[in-house]
C-alpha cells in the first residue's frame, strides 16, 4: 500500500479519563515537574518531553476503565518524583502485581517503581527501558 504523506507518525495525546481532571493533572504536574500546558472544552492537557500531551477529562467514577501508563524518567526526575510519593505516603511497589510494597526494582541496570494515581490509573516509572538501552 503506498505511503498517503509524508510526515512519519508520530504518537501525539491520549485522553485519560478522571474522576477530577483538575486533580489528576495536578497530581502529574507535581509528581513529575511538569505545566499544564492548555484548557479548553472537558480537557486539561500536560505534555510531556517528547510532545505528547496527556489530555485529561472529568468522566462519571464508574465509567473509569483503569489503565497502565508508563513513564521514562531521568535518574533526578526519578528521585524526584519517588520523594514526593513517599513524603504524600502514596503506596508504591516495586512489581506490577503488587508483591512487593514500599520498594522500587532495579530491573534493567536501572530504577521502577509502580503506584496508582487518583483515579486509580496504573502508573510505573522506570529511568531505563525495557531490555537495557540500545548498544
Amino acid at each position: 500500500m503506498p505511503r498517503r504523506h509524508s510526515l512519519p507518525v508520530e504518537f501525539n495525546h491520549t485522553i485519560v479519563h478522571a474522576r477530577d481532571n483538575r486533580e489528576s493533572a495536578r497530581f502529574f504536574t507535581e509528581l513529575l515537574g511538569l505545566d499544564i500546558t492548555t484548557e479548553w472544552g472537558p480537557f486539561i492537557a500536560v505534555a510531556l518531553s517528547n510532545g505528547v500531551t496527556l489530555d485529561f477529562a472529568t468522566v462519571p467514577e464508574d465509567s473509569i476503565t483503569p489503565q497502565h501508563y508508563a513513564f521514562l524518567v531521568s535518574e533526578e526526575e526519578f528521585d524526584a518524583a519517588y520523594a514526593l510519593i513517599t513524603r504524600r505516603g502514596i503506596e508504591h511497589y516495586a512489581d506490577p502485581h503488587r508483591r512487593r510494597p514500599g520498594t522500587i526494582n532495579h530491573n534493567d541496570g536501572g530504577r521502577g517503581v509502580y503506584f496508582t494515581d487518583p483515579s486509580g490509573h496504573a502508573m510505573e516509572l522506570i529511568t531505563v527501558p525495557y531490555g537495557g538501552w540500545p548498544a
